[in-house]
């Protein structure tokens, strides 16, 4: 190929008005060549080779439809996107990638990319994606528009806010870099659902989705629940049994709480993500496994790398990408959305009538303060659901019945006790029902509710029996 490519190459005008415009950088003139001949019949298109040749383009007055851009390892591609984002700031791009470096993909997905191609690519690959792009450009779907995504019998996908309109793109970027991905947020914000949707998303959506929440699982128990063992590893191995890694090759395997994760099995792990082999428990012979791990925590990993609690290779192992999912009180406005969801799902699971939200009750559902996110949410419409009594609920959602409560007893015991009595009944009262608040959100899981108030489990059994707590009862 002549290095005139250096200069846009397009068709007639007539044709480029039928055809969707396609800019295409490449400095790899071979590469360029083959773009140029598995495309060239459908798209019209501007090659360019030069990246100042590209910008001059850009400089011009018309829109083209998309931008694919290939970038090296040995160019920083910071600059060039920005020049691009300040010039189209809305023009769509698609980045054609061969390097490994995890920091490449992430700095291109902040700056807005809409899709990456990974080298080497088949022809069909960067078709199917142009095409992809070109529909959805031509749907102009609102951001805020509401919408639920199926992933199986039980679970969706729903999102109305933008906030959670652009987790869904992001998400649906990294889906196809293949690259670990951490999820952090709140318990209850709905990590499982965003870890499914990028399984679905993926390459490896034909193939099995496996979660394991490392919480739940003894550590004693985690290691061969995780890398399976051989027959004789131990006292009651009577055969040989796979682990999850195993029986989850060539799909993807999310790890929730992986902060609870035990040390030594950290390392085992950051083994399975480096090179992807392991040894089941009583063997020494070497296994390999083609696994995507996402892995999932409600904690602060700074602070844990900070006490040494979790490995910082493994952390830095694990954050090939992450996205953070805010708390339902950070996105009140999909609440409704998210009630109407909730409903549905209730009335189809339990055989009864879908119940209407009165405005009140809405409002009630909207103005409340969630601090066990879309599980506190969920379990609050089955409960409508079941007993059918809008006022109890209202009663339960009341800030009257919650830590604002508190402050009655001021004006009705003046001078009837010390000072200091009185703040620690206060104090007493509003622990007392704050966390009752979070058991309730987190459907009494005791371990869970624990991360989120940030104490320890057994601290939490000692204030449920103190405080004489119980779940609320639902008959």
């Amino acid at each position: 190929m002549s290095a005139s490519l250096s200069y846009p190459v397009s068709a007639s005008k007539s044709i480029a008005k039928s055809r969707a415009q396609i800019l295409i950088l490449e400095p790899d003139l071979a590469v360029l060549d083959y773009l140029r001949s598995t495309l060239g019949g459908k798209y019209a298109l501007n090659l360019f080779s030069e990246e100042q040749t590209l910008l001059d383009r850009l400089d011009q007055h018309d829109d083209p439809d998309l931008l694919l851009l290939a970038l090296h390892s040995n160019r920083d591609p910071i600059p060039l996107l920005t020049q691009v984002r300040c010039t189209k700031p809305h023009l769509p791009v698609i980045v054609l990638s061969g390097s490994s470096e995890l920091r490449d993909i992430e700095t291109v997905i902040r700056l807005g990319v809409r899709a990456i191609v990974m080298k080497p690519f088949v022809g069909c690959d960067v078709e199917a994606t142009i095409e992809e792009h070109l529909a959805s450009a031509d749907k102009k779907t609102s951001a805020d528009t509401p919408r639920e995504i199926p992933l199986n019998e039980t679970h969706s996908f729903v999102r109305s806010s933008k906030r959670m309109r652009d987790l869904e793109s992001q998400a649906a970027l990294v889906a196809r870099a293949d690259i670990p991905l951490l999820i952090l947020g709140e318990s209850g914000t709905g990590k499982e659902i965003l870890a499914l949707y990028t399984h679905m998303m993926s390459a490896r959506s034909q193939h099995i989705f496996l979660k394991v929440n490392c919480a739940a699982v003894p550590a004693e128990l985690l290691e061969s629940e995780l890398f399976g063992y051989e027959q004789g590893a131990f006292t009651g191995a009577i055969k040989t049994k796979p682990g999850k890694f195993e029986v989850c090759t060539g799909g993807t395997i999310f790890l929730d709480e992986i902060g609870e994760m035990p040390a030594i099995l950290q390392a085992k792990l950051l083994q399975v993500l480096q090179d992807g082999t392991f040894s089941r428990l009583g063997s020494r012979a070497p296994m390999k496994v083609d696994v995507r791990v996402i892995a999932a925590t409600n904690i602060n990993m700074k602070e844990a790398m900070a006490q040494k609690t979790f490995r910082e290779d493994l952390y830095y192992r694990l954050n090939g990408f992450t996205l953070n999912i805010p708390p339902l009180r950070e996105r009140r406005e999909e609440i409704p959305v998210l009630a109407e969801y909730f409903m549905r799902k209730g009335a189809k699971r339990y055989g009864r009538d879908e119940l209407s939200f009165s405005p009140k009750l809405m409002n009630a559902l909207t103005e409340h303060v969630w601090p066990g996110n879309l599980r506190e949410l969920e379990n609050v419409v089955n409960r409508y659901l079941v007993l059918g009594d809008e006022r109890a609920i209202l009663e339960e959602l009341s800030p009257s019945n919650g830590t604002q409560s508190t402050s009655s007893p001021v004006a009705e015991t003046p001078g009837s006790a010390g000072l200091k009595a009185l703040v620690r009944g206060l104090k007493g009262d509003a622990e007392a029902t704050a966390i009752a608040r979070v058991l309730e959100g987190t459907g009494w899981n005791r371990k869970a509710a624990a991360s989120d108030l940030q104490i320890s489990y057994k601290a939490l059994l000692y204030k449920i029996k103190q405080y004489d707590l119980s779940p609320r009862s639902q008959a």
